[in-house]
């Protein structure tokens, strides 16, 4: 069942009011109900007028009983009195006026208990109401306790039905539920399901998602936990939630336990620090013993996820631990549909919207941008006050997630803003006469995005999974189109090329190093090192290169020679299409955007092929 309780927060005001409170409370009750406090003046007239009956002294202090005075002016009872006295020389007095007297050692014990075991007990008193304060799992008593996030099989909503694109991961997956629901199926034959199902893939493709599916697919609980959660700033904590979050998915089997960015705790340790105490390292050894130690007819199935396996260690990767690992890889133009299909469900749609047409202009979107995608454009919808989603918003939305959000409020002056018009152009023009480019969707010179203050759309007509060498050196063509554009137009260059200066460069070093297309390394390839396998090379964080400075200096100068031809090659292609590179730039100029309809019609009678 679900957690409905309303978690309040805890805040010193209380205590601090509850303080004040009991001791205006014991104010009162001292100045209605305790011994009248006396001047020692007035104790001494009242002495001489015979009211006092009996005393007390303690040191310096004065307690005792005299007769009250009623309002009748008759004693008619007694009260009780403190004073202090000034002088030493009572005795003589209270003996002359035959009062009972005496006197009694000053005791320190309850100024002790006032002193110092009061506030140890009010502080313990607060330590401990703010640790039943907190949520369950935090106290400090609580470290050791996994923080795994327990879902019961009626809690999991989720289907294989709300899961899409990546269809041949869910038939992977379907074994599983099918032995979660009939191991004897299996087990009849002798044969064990895999311990560990390891889901591999780019960041936003479903990994979790998944995960729950199957978990509700199969109805049994199941344990969420991030990686990251293991580990603590105390030694040994990681290891001790592993070793409780087992114990507990043995009670609850069969179940599943997910960990989430298992990369976390279970990197490899041959580059560890040398000794036994690194707490990244104890957690992964406790896994590496949990999964070894369980039997698998038990029917716990673990489950992890993860977009960086090359940095997994051996360990978990071997049979008997994660030995299934399931691609969930970036969907295709289907899988793109299916999945805009599916968080369409939540948004009111216009009749004239066509999701096929979204899904071939999003190639390379995961799961997660789609769903973005089809958010994005619902906001924009209701900025504009409509009763549906329209096809416009869902291009708008794609374009904003693919080049950013449009900055239309920025000035750029007249010369700036023709610079970048015919630098949009170039790439436009190359991008048409180039074999094996991509066809051109949309131009814009509206600034974009943090800084790009133009826009050439691109977009593939099918998916691709391999690139020849002609197409990558298209791409190069492409990039280099708006440098050469400037430089015949305006006898100047900008810094607006930087960016397709480095791709250009990134491509051709490429070719050279990895791909075994240039002539200085012939068929051996230098790929960067621990290169990742689903985030771009610039995300690693790693650098270096596996060859001597002599084959650096080659490589450099093939790379220089590659580019250096390319460019050439573009400005030789721009010169013979002067007039459709200025025709196209008026029309940027004039209207800022140009779709794959408006500049097609711009190109005229000109063939779509290479001119040099």
């Amino acid at each position: 069942m679900k957690n409905m309780e309303k978690h309040h927060r805890f805040s010193l005001w209380y205590v601090l009011i509850a303080i004040w409170g009991v001791l205006l409370l014991n104010n009162l009750i001292v100045t209605s109900y305790g011994p009248k406090n006396l001047p020692y003046s007035e104790f001494l007239t009242r002495l001489q007028a015979g009211d006092i009956t009996e005393v007390s002294i303690t040191g310096d202090v004065i307690a005792g009983a005299m007769k009250a005075t009623g309002k009748d002016g008759e004693n008619d009872a007694t009260q009780e009195f403190v004073t202090r006295r000034v002088d030493t020389d009572l005795s003589n007095e209270l003996a002359k006026h035959n009062v009972v007297f005496r006197a009694q050692p000053e005791s320190t014990f309850l100024r002790d208990i006032l002193s110092w075991i009061v506030p140890i007990l009010l502080f313990f008193g607060i330590w401990y109401f703010m640790m039943q304060r907190l949520n369950p799992g935090q106290g400090v008593m609580a470290f050791g306790k996994n923080k795994a996030r327990v879902y019961a099989e009626k809690d999991i909503e989720t289907r294989f039905s709300d899961v899409a694109g990546c269809d041949e991961a869910k038939t992977e997956l379907e074994e599983i539920v099918d032995y979660l629901k009939t191991p004897e199926r299996f087990q009849r034959l002798g044969g064990q399901m895999p311990k560990g199902v390891l889901l591999v893939g780019p960041p936003g493709t479903g990994k979790t998602l998944l995960a729950r599916a199957v978990a509700g697919e199969a109805q049994v609980p199941f344990f969420s936990i991030s990686g990251s959660e293991f580990v603590e700033m105390f030694v040994g904590v990681g290891a001790a939630r592993v070793r409780e979050l087992f114990v507990q998915a043995k009670e609850k089997a069969p179940c599943i336990i997910f960990i989430d960015e298992l990369d976390a705790i279970g990197k490899s340790r041959s580059g560890a620090i040398v000794g036994g105490h690194d707490e990244r390292e104890q957690t992964l050894n406790q896994l590496l013993v949990e999964m070894d130690g369980f039997d698998p007819r038990v029917g716990v199935i673990i489950m992890a996820a993860t977009n960086r396996p090359e940095t997994l260690d051996p360990a978990l990767l071997r049979a008997g631990r994660f030995d299934r690992q399931v691609l969930v890889d970036r969907p295709d133009v289907i899988g793109r549909e299916q999945i805009l299909r599916v968080h369409a469900k939540k948004v009111a749609l216009a009749p004239e919207v066509d999701l096929s047409i979204i899904a071939r202009k999003t190639p390379g979107f995961s799961g997660a941008d789609l769903a973005n995608a089809i958010n994005e454009a619902a906001l924009l919808a209701a900025r504009k006050d409509k009763d549906a989603v329209g096809m416009d918003d869902l291009e708008e939305a794609v374009d904003r997630i693919m080049g950013g959000l449009e900055k239309k409020n920025r000035v750029i002056n007249p010369q700036e803003k023709k610079v970048v018009a015919y630098h949009e152009a170039g790439h436009a023009i190359v991008a048409t006469f180039t074999p094996g480019a991509d066809a051109v969707h949309k131009i814009s010179i509206v600034p974009r995005g943090i800084g790009a203050l133009g826009w050439t759309q691109q977009l593939p007509t099918e998916d691709r999974y391999l690139m020849t060498q002609t197409e990558l050196l298209g791409k190069i063509d492409v990039l280099l189109g708006g440098r050469a554009a400037e430089r015949l137009v305006f006898g100047d260059v900008s810094t607006g090329a930087h960016n397709d200066l480095q791709r250009a460069t990134d491509i051709a070093m490429a070719m050279v190093t990895e791909y075994g297309m240039g002539q200085t390394l012939g068929q051996a390839t230098y790929p960067r090192q621990n290169r990742p396998v689903f985030l771009s090379a610039d995300q690693s964080g790693l650098a270096g290169r596996e060859y001597s400075e002599a084959t650096a200096a080659r490589v450099d100068a093939e790379v220089k020679t590659i580019l250096e031809t390319a460019y050439e090659r573009v400005t030789a292609l721009l010169t013979g299409h002067m007039a459709v590179l200025d025709r196209v730039a008026g029309e940027l100029l004039e209207r800022e955007v140009l779709d794959e309809t408006e500049f097609k019609a711009l190109l005229g009678d000109a063939p779509p092929t290479a001119a040099a």
